[in-house]
């Protein structure tokens, strides 16, 4: 198995993101499975395409990204994507595409075709919290977890994709009162969790992972 694991540069004026840096510590493998890592844009459709390429080059079983969510507290498996950019910045070349679909011709959102609930489950049993999040945003992170499904349903049939957001470092918030943050060394020991249960689980397992609100 092969799994393309792909996270964000800096964003936002940030001088770091935790996604790429996370990524970039994983081994190169976990498992029996062979992990590829790919730094993307910040940037709206310029991401899919990094993307797309790297998907004809490396062949994967697996497309899993990674982004930044400055403000939550636990690392979050995103559920769904939805077919909309609304950015509430600029992206890293200063595009800030409002209400418009990512893929015109695409359906209004796409569930993501990984066991969310074991990856959130592993990840827990390593003693780190983590939750289903139904809400990618409307900017990057969002624009890529329903790009690569829709890439997958219109180019790669068969492929699995996914999205988990993470917080920020401890690094990131020394100017930023109340903001939680969570260690490199704890991000990646979840993302490899959940890179195992990825790999345990073809199909999902039935435990409540829903929200009131």
């Amino acid at each position: 198995m092969k799994i393309l694991v792909t996270g964000f540069d800096p964003f936002g004026g940030e001088k770091i993101n935790p996604a790429i840096e996370s990524v970039k510590r994983l081994p190169d493998r976990i498992l029996n499975a062979e992990i590829i890592k790919l730094e993307i844009p910040t940037v709206c459709h310029k991401s899919l395409k990094v993307i797309d390429d790297a998907i004809v080059k490396y062949e994967p079983d697996v497309i899993l990204s990674v982004g930044q969510a400055g403000g939550r507290s636990d690392i979050t498996v995103e559920r769904v994507g939805i077919n909309i950019d609304d950015c509430r910045i600029p992206d890293n070349e200063g595009n800030q595409i409002i209400d418009e679909p990512i893929y015109p011709e695409g359906p209004a959102a796409y569930f993501v075709n990984l066991p969310i609930k074991a990856m959130v489950r592993q990840i827990q049993e390593v003693n780190i919290p983590a939750s289903i999040s139904n809400t990618a945003g409307t900017f990057v992170c969002n624009h890529v977890t329903y790009g690569v499904r829709h890439l997958i349903e219109t180019k790669y049939k068969g492929k699995r994709s996914g999205f988990i957001h993470i917080p920020y470092l401890p690094e990131q918030v020394v100017d930023k009162k109340e903001k939680p943050s969570m260690s490199l060394e704890m991000i990646v020991k979840a993302l490899e969790a959940a890179i195992e249960a990825i790999i345990e689980y073809p199909e999902d397992i039935k435990v409540t992972g829903g929200a009131t609100h």
